[in-house]
């Protein structure tokens, strides 16, 4: 019972960070060619800068390095330009809480190892201060995954871009899909970190994989879910990802209208 009450400690997947090698601007028109609707997010005093799509109350997040000279004089540990130099791709999977230091009290308290939350800002190119804190893993936790409390209201953030109107109809986000070799072990891990009982294993016969689906922000119409996926067998793309990526976010089903 207690780790259902830590499950609603995250309402939601709030967006999706893909990292591309290509140029912003390249990157940006390909995801028009899919239909997305994408506009300039701005650039950070860290050397990256981004796109964004808005979608309802989620978004996709195209970002990448202003100059590879520019980041890393600002970030000598390499950080983005070091996944950038292995192919790039999904990056992160960022859920979203209305209490972060609380959803970092409930994770330390199931001894998990996570940052203390840290404020963020970016201002967008029409001069619009966008603020938000942050929490990420610690070493002992190596997932794919942010935690980010908005400081800015949904509505204001949505004014960054023109429209939330999308040719392809995206709404929303239904499941991102990660990787991982062994996807018992990989749910007890996610399990303790969500705070979330871990669901039963389930065979996905698109992705030919074995998965366990983890429901953010509830069961019910309008949730979304993080799938842990292992390979059932040697092909399809689940294996594919593994083989290529590691254990890394691969996939986005999006909700149409």
């Amino acid at each position: 019972i207690r780790w259902l009450a830590q499950s609603m400690s995250f309402t939601r997947i709030d967006h999706v960070m893909v990292c591309p090698v290509q140029p912003l601007e390249e990157a940006t028109n390909n995801y028009k060619k899919l239909g997305f609707s994408l506009h300039s997010g701005g650039a950070s005093v860290k050397g990256t800068h981004n796109a964004i799509s808005f979608h309802e109350n989620d978004y996709l997040e195209l970002t990448t390095v202003t100059t590879r000279e520019e980041y890393l004089e600002q970030n000598p540990g390499g950080g983005l330009q070091k996944y950038l130099d292995l192919g790039g791709g999904l990056r992160f999977v960022v859920l979203q809480t209305e209490d972060l230091d609380a959803a970092v009290k409930a994770m330390r308290e199931r001894g998990v190892d996570v940052s203390d939350p840290f404020e963020g800002s970016r201002t967008t190119p029409e001069g619009l201060v966008l603020r938000w804190k942050l929490a990420r893993l610690g070493p002992l936790y190596p997932l794919p995954l942010l935690f980010i409390q908005h400081l800015t209201p949904v509505e204001q953030r949505r004014t960054q871009v023109p429209t939330t109107d999308h040719p392809n109809t995206v709404s929303s986000i239904e499941r991102v899909y990660i990787a991982v070799s062994d996807v018992h072990a990989a749910s007890e891990v996610y399990s303790k970190v969500l705070g979330i009982p871990a669901p039963k294993v389930e065979r996905g016969l698109v992705v030919e994989a074995d998965m366990v689906v983890f429901p953010i922000g509830g069961s019910g119409f309008g949730s979304c879910g993080l799938v842990i996926a292992q390979p059932c067998h040697e092909k399809g793309t689940t294996h594919e990802a593994l083989q290529r990526r590691g254990p890394v976010p691969y996939q986005v089903l999006f909700r149409v209208r």
